[in-house]
C-alpha cells in the first residue's frame, strides 16, 4: 500500500501536477481576453470600453491560471536568467508588485468613486486583473526563493536545474 502512495505521490495525480496542468488554462482564457481587445475593430468602436472590460477581466482569469505553475520549474531561458540573479528578480517582482497596487486600487476607485464615468466601466475588469496578478505576484516571489543562485549555492552550473541535471543538452547547445 506505501508503495502505491509513493507512486502516486511522484506521479501525475501528485497535486503539484495537477495544478501546473491547470494552469495551461490560462491559454484559452487569453485567447478569449484577446479576442475582446480586436472585437471592436469588427464591430464598431460603440462597445469598446466594455470590451476592454471584459478583456481585462478574461486576462485576470489567465494570469491566475498561470500562477498555478510549479514554482520550483522555469518556463524558459530568459525567465531562469531573470529568476536566477538577485537583481533581476527583485525588478520583476516589484514591476508585479506595482502592477497589482495599481490595477486593484484603480479598480476599487473606478468602482467606487466614479459612478457611470468611464472610469467606472474598467473598474471590474481591473479589479479582476489585480486580482489575477497578485496570484502571479505570489507564484513569482516562490519562483525567486527557489531559483536564486546567492542563496541556493547548489544550483551554480546547472546543478539543480532538471534538464541538466540529467544531462540533456540545453536549447543552443550541442548534444
Amino acid at each position: 500500500m506505501s508503495a502505491d502512495r509513493a507512486a502516486a505521490a511522484t506521479g501525475w495525480r501528485s497535486p503539484r501536477k495537477l495544478f501546473h496542468a491547470a494552469s495551461y488554462l490560462q491559454y484559452p482564457f487569453m485567447a478569449v481576453a484577446c479576442f475582446y481587445v480586436v472585437r471592436p475593430y469588427f464591430t464598431g468602436f460603440a462597445s469598446i470600453l466594455a470590451d476592454f472590460n471584459l478583456a481585462l477581466l478574461h486576462a485576470g482569469i489567465a494570469i491566475g491560471f498561470s500562477s498555478l505553475q510549479d514554482p520550483t520549474t522555469t518556463q524558459n531561458e530568459i525567465s531562469r536568467k531573470v529568476w536566477e540573479d538577485p537583481g533581476k528578480g527583485s525588478w520583476g517582482i516589484g514591476i508585479i508588485a506595482a502592477i497589482v497596487v495599481l490595477a486593484l486600487g484603480g479598480g476599487l476607485a473606478g468602482m467606487y468613486l466614479a459612478d457611470g464615468s468611464v472610469w467606472s466601466q474598467l473598474a471590474m475588469g481591473l479589479v479582476g486583473l489585480g486580482l489575477g496578478m497578485f496570484g502571479l505576484l505570489k507564484t513569482a516571489i516562490e519562483m525567486f526563493e527557489h531559483h536564486r543562485l546567492d542563496r541556493n549555492p547548489s544550483r551554480i552550473d546547472g546543478v539543480a536545474h532538471p534538464s541538466r541535471a540529467a544531462g540533456a543538452a540545453q536549447p543552443g547547445e550541442k548534444a
